[in-house]
């Protein structure tokens, strides 16, 4: 089998898997380590064939995908489990500070006629973004999803560059 093809079978060092972190790239065994790389992304993993899954190291503690045949599953945090208390928790964060300056804006709105009438409510849309801003980059920190991978990716296949 040519080794540019991505295999679909059980995962071993000799087979060419796509890349679980930026899904462009492939990962293939690096020669005279027991290790494997990605060609797009330059991320190193460490490999065990017996348990079919791979561990990238380079961060702490380590995300962790399993080889189902065809597809990595999504990553794991080694030792962390997520929950539904994390998304409540994440959602209250959200929502809570904005319904409360919401209900106060509209419980205490400023006179028509004063110049800043209007800053309860960008104030309460500037609460919900903020808070959700943070939401978002604490899941792209945890999972580690290379933004600059994928644009250079998009590059790469619209403008051909």
């Amino acid at each position: 089998m040519s080794s540019s093809k991505i295999l679909t079978t059980s995962f071993n060092y000799q087979g060419v898997y796509p890349c679980p972190v930026c899904r462009v790239g492939k990962i293939s065994h690096m020669p005279l380590m027991e290790a494997m790389s990605c060609d797009f992304c330059q991320q190193i993993f460490t490999v065990n064939v017996e348990q079919q899954l791979l561990k990238m190291p380079s961060r702490q503690p380590p995300l962790i995908w399993h080889w189902n045949g065809f597809n990595w599953t999504e990553a794991q945090i080694e030792g962390v489990e997520f929950g539904w208390g994390y998304v409540i928790g994440a959602a209250a964060f959200v929502l809570l500070p904005t319904t409360l300056i919401g209900i106060v804006a509209y419980n205490f709105p400023p006179h028509p006629a004063t110049p800043l009438s209007w800053l309860p409510y960008i104030w309460t849309i500037l609460t919900l973004l903020s808070h959700l801003t943070i939401i978002i980059w604490l899941f792209i920190e945890i999972y580690q999803i290379p933004l600059m991978a994928y644009w250079r990716a998009i590059q790469q296949r619209f403008l051909g560059l």
